[in-house]
């Protein structure tokens, strides 16, 4: 089983002005991180790339992977999935390389990973939009869901109450796939943790194809971070009509949304929330009267 966590011995300074932390300045104790360590992805025998990640899930985490990437879409393409013979220092099996097996007729990238954009590739916005076009094989844009606003404001919590890797050690963030129940109520389809949030929601994409449930039509992706304009992008790719994150989103992760025909919510806690694309989605309560 894939170890998501770690202890460590550390040193904990305690600077409240209790008689105690003035007596016993520092304390010795153990603290629980979660585990970073690099995953090599390869396409049959060829390197494709590598990424940091959380153990745990990486048939997801690849799968999402190839999704986002806009080389796969049909669980058919993907023929099989295997970790790689490798080993650390010690002689232990690493699990650190997956190898991808795709159909005969899936057109693998020219180059390494083939990325749209990212803050500092110097790729333009438009010829970004244009490339997640080009490459997605479902369109969030005439999808029916609506969502009522206050159970929208509410998934925060309930992604909260099922993240056990940030309960243990506050430092990985989640995504949540939900489906929205007919009398307004939530249920959580998939849940994954990892300390990148790309990661998570490629491992919740993922997790989508392997069940063979692509395109996510009627459900609401929920982000413990920002939405920047990869997790928009990794969405519309995914045919998930509804991003919602509890931190702000980037100008062109708002654009994306506009142009994919998604809903987008940001600042999403609990009591506010902002909509910053799609507003059509979210049904407001009825205003009372005067």
């Amino acid at each position: 089983m894939a170890r998501m966590t770690q202890r460590r011995k550390i040193h904990k300074f305690v600077l409240d002005g209790s008689p105690q932390s003035l007596a016993y300045p520092v304390r010795h104790r153990e603290d629980v991180l979660a585990v970073e360590e690099p995953l090599e992805v390869r396409l049959g025998s060829l390197p494709f790339t590598v990424t940091m990640r959380t153990p745990g899930d990486d048939f997801d985490l690849v799968a999402g992977f190839l999704v986002s990437e806009g080389i796969i879409w049909d669980p058919d393409q993907l023929i099989s999935l295997r970790f790689c013979a490798g080993e650390d220092e010690d002689g232990v099996q690493t699990f650190n390389v997956v190898e991808a097996q795709l159909r005969p007729d899936v057109v693998l990238p020219e180059r390494g990973r083939n990325i749209f954009t990212s803050s500092s590739c110097g790729i333009c916005g438009t010829d970004s939009i244009d490339a997640v076009r080009k490459s997605s094989h479902f369109s969030p844009a005439g999808d029916p869901l609506t969502v009522p606003v206050e159970t929208l404001a509410g998934l925060p919590d309930e992604l909260r109450k099922a993240q056990a890797v940030f309960d243990a050690t506050g430092g990985v963030h989640a995504a949540g796939l939900f489906r929205i129940t007919d009398d307004g109520g939530t249920e959580l389809l998939c849940l994954r943790e990892d300390v990148g949030r790309h990661n998570a929601v490629d491992k919740v994409v993922g997790w989508a194809l392997r069940e063979r449930l692509l395109p996510l039509a009627g459900t609401v992706l929920q982000v413990s971070g920002r939405a920047s304009f990869e997790l928009v992008q990794k969405a519309a790719l995914a045919g998930i009509p509804v991003l919602a994150a509890v931190s702000a989103p980037s100008s062109l992760a708002v654009e994306l949304a506009h142009a994919s025909g998604m809903t987008l919510a940001g600042f999403s806690r609990g009591a506010t929330l902002n909509v910053y694309a799609g507003q059509h989605r979210i049904k407001a309560p009825a205003p009372i009267p005067g």
